[in-house]
């Protein structure tokens, strides 16, 4: 292959790149003959140990701050991208919130305790009748508090509490107390989440759920229903066998008779 002499005096187009990237490795203070391709890494590498110096330069001081001062988004908390101020606002609100619950949580609460601790003493008769049916047990009041407290020894107290509770919201005809205490009952007997978790099947659940969209005071008639067939089938047996019943059956029957 011939090379034209003339050639040889051409200009080297990446003559000037070249010598654009020696002057700046010099004025870099890096001196000798570098490959291009090295010259390139080494710049490469020379400005990324400038960067990292300066992010250092300007991270150090903040790593002397005082706790408390300095950038308030080095105080990120939680895992999360909000600073601690607006965590503790959100712990206060939440607070609140489950204070009212408590708060609210309820009348229903207070009317229980007292149908569980205020009821007329009832008589040998009245206990009796209870016998006869699970109907006749309900409608009484001494004896939905003895019911009640036979549930608490199998630990399903929750029933009746359910049932006292949809007996009273049934009750209800305000729109803005119908809308809360469904929220509360909902919390409290229908949510998964909750201790006091009632045994509801699906479509029973499904209904309630539509329902909580706009509630009214039918929304748990279903769930009422449900849970007042469970105790007849399940529980009203048992307790017409225990000692609960009986011995209530005995001492005021031998009352009875001494007076």
């Amino acid at each position: 292959m011939r090379i034209d002499k003339n050639s040889r005096s051409l200009k080297n187009p990446y003559a000037n790149g070249c010598n654009q990237g020696k002057e700046y490795l010099l004025s870099l203070g890096i001196h000798g003959e570098i490959p291009m391709g090295s010259e390139r890494m080494e710049m490469r590498k020379r400005q990324m140990s400038v960067q990292q110096e300066s992010v250092a330069g300007t991270t150090a001081p903040a790593q002397n701050e005082q706790p408390g001062q300095g950038n308030r988004g080095s105080n990120a908390c939680c895992f999360c991208w909000c600073c601690c101020c607006s965590c503790s606002c959100l712990t206060v609100r939440n607070e609140d919130r489950e204070e009212r619950n408590r708060r609210a949580s309820y009348d229903f609460k207070a009317e229980e305790n007292a149908d569980f601790e205020e009821s007329p003493k009832p008589t040998a008769e009245e206990i009796l009748l209870w016998g006869q049916s699970f109907d006749k047990l309900m409608q009484c009041p001494s004896g939905r508090s003895a019911f009640r407290q036979f549930l608490r020894t199998e630990f399903s107290e929750e029933n009746m509490l359910f049932w006292l509770a949809c007996e009273e919201f049934s009750k209800e005809t305000n729109k803005s107390s119908i809308e809360e205490k469904a929220r509360i009952i909902y919390e409290d007997y229908i949510s998964i989440l909750s201790p006091k978790e009632v045994s509801l099947d699906s479509r029973v659940r499904e209904v309630i759920n539509r329902n909580m969209l706009e509630p009214t005071s039918h929304t748990f008639d279903d769930a009422q229903l449900q849970i007042y067939t469970l105790m007849q089938r399940d529980s009203y047996p048992r307790f017409m066998n225990s000692p609960v019943y009986k011995n209530l059956l005995k001492t005021v029957s031998e009352e009875s008779v001494e007076s």
